[in-house]
Formats: structure tokens, C-alpha cells, sequence
């Protein structure tokens, strides 16, 4: 039943194969959909190899550098989704970056430089990719991010990207309430700890997959597949009524009290 066929989506924030991103383009591609993905240019393009080499078994049809510091990037990879594909049907949004310094120890002492990179980065930017690809999105479509736990409560060492992650999910419903007449949905995904080159950066993140294994109602954390699996769904038919949501993907932790 879910079928994406014919569909374009561009996946962003892919790293390396422990990414969420990772997770999610590889079952969309699973679910039909013709895939491209951005990378991080730098001097020696050694982010791209490690990008086109991780994709090859997608057979994507666009592989484009975005930085999103930069607005001429942004306006280029969208450029370039145009000139590839004439419409967008799909945008992902996984990126996020803090400083190692700000994701540990006390949150008042959180740099202003620090602060402003993080919801740059992880916050801004999906309102920025969401207004370039909301013209592409000429047959409806679906924006999804990723979001986490720390941003509605309190979690140990995440500290400026709790501050991040509630901007998120608020830019989220602001972008659905948008862009829901022109039939583009935008939603986030909530998943648990998993363990990748982002999360790794969090003080004491093993401990936080333990308990969480401990906790959750299902005894265990979440893997890349089953947000990737929820991410094919918001973009499949199947969600046509859904916006503007948070969904858990996190084996049911969120709902624990103690």
C-alpha cells in the first residue's frame, strides 16, 4: 500500500551509515521514491566521496553541496532540483550541530556564539529549505524533520539543543498552518537515542540509550530503519490528514513518567 512511485525527495544531513538520514533515505528509495541528497562541501570534497559512495545502491539522480550557513548554496541546490526533477515531492530536513562545549556541563554557561550556531543550523534552517522548496512543491507535498525528546523536557548534557529542538517543533506547526492550503504537509518525527556522529557529541549519550532501553515500554531504543519506516509513511498518501505533528518514534519511552 505505500507506494511512492514517481515521487522526488531530497534527504539531507546524511553523514555517514549510522545516520538517521541514511535510515530514512534507504527506505523511501525501498518505497519507489527517485532519491537525491545534499553533502558538506569542504576543501578537499572528502564529505562528498564519503556521501556518493554510501549512496550508490539508491541510484540517486542528484548528489548536490549545501551548506546552509551560506544562502547561495541553499539557492543552488534547489537550482538544481528544479533542473533535475521540475517539481519537488519530498524534502527531509536531518540536520543539526552544536558545539561539543555546549552539550555538556551547565546550560546558562552556553556561549552567544554557540547558542546562535545551534538554532541557525539546526533550528533555521528548515524554515530556509522549507520557503526554497515550497515553490517546487507544485503537486502538494511533504516536509519532515527530526526532532528529539529534549526539546519538551529536560534532558541530561543536551542542553542549547533542547532550546533548539522546541524552536523546531514550533516551526513546524507554523510551516503546516503555511503551507497546508498549497497541500504541503510538514510534520517531525520525535525518535529515540540512537546512536550517530551527532548524537555522539552529547555527554554521556550511552548511558541515556541504557536507560532509555530500560524504560521504554518495549525494552529497547529505536533504529534507523523504523524512523526511516515513519518517515515513508508521512510521505506516502497514507498521511494525507496528518500535519503539523510531532510523532514519538522512541519504542514508547515519551509516555513514561518514572
Amino acid at each position: 500500500m505505500l507506494d511512492l512511485s514517481g515521487k522526488n525527495a531530497l534527504v539531507t544531513g546524511i553523514a555517514n551509515n549510522r545516520s538517521i538520514a541514511w535510515g530514512i533515505a534507504q527506505q523511501l528509495h525501498k518505497a519507489g521514491a527517485n532519491i537525491g541528497v545534499n553533502y558538506l562541501p569542504d576543501e578537499k570534497d572528502r564529505y562528498k566521496k564519503k556521501v556518493e559512495e554510501l549512496v550508490a545502491p539508491l541510484n540517486p539522480s542528484l548528489i548536490v553541496p549545501c551548506n546552509v550557513q551560506e544562502d547561495d548554496q541553499v539557492q543552488a541546490m534547489f537550482a538544481a532540483v528544479q533542473e533535475q526533477w521540475g517539481r519537488l515531492d519530498i524534502l527531509i530536513h536531518c540536520l543539526a550541530f552544536a558545539g561539543k562545549d555546549e552539550l555538556s556541563g551547565e546550560f546558562s554557561q552556553t556561549t552567544r556564539q554557540g547558542f546562535m550556531t545551534a538554532l541557525e543550523i539546526s533550528t533555521f534552517s528548515l524554515t530556509q529549505l522549507a520557503a526554497a522548496a515550497k515553490p517546487l512543491m507544485t503537486e502538494g507535498g511533504s516536509i519532515i524533520t527530526l526532532t528529539y525528546l529534549g526539546g519538551v523536557k529536560v534532558i541530561p548534557n543536551y542542553n542549547v539543543m533542547g532550546v533548539a529542538k522546541a524552536g523546531l517543533e514550533c516551526s513546524v506547526r507554523y510551516l503546516a498552518s503555511e503551507m497546508g492550503p498549497h497541500n504541503i504537509r510538514v510534520n517531525a518525527i520525535s525518535a529515540g537515542p540512537i546512536r550517530t556522529l551527532a548524537s555522539s557529541a552529547v555527554g554521556g549519550i550511552l548511558d541515556m540509550i541504557h536507560h532509555v532501553e530500560e524504560t521504554a515500554p518495549l525494552r529497547r531504543t529505536v533504529t534507523q530503519t523504523e524512523v526511516g519506516n515513519t518517515a515513508a509513511f508521512l510521505s506516502s498518501d497514507l498521511a494525507s490528514g496528518i500535519t503539523g505533528q510531532t510523532i514519538y518514534v522512541d519504542a514508547g519511552y515519551e509516555i513514561m513518567g518514572m
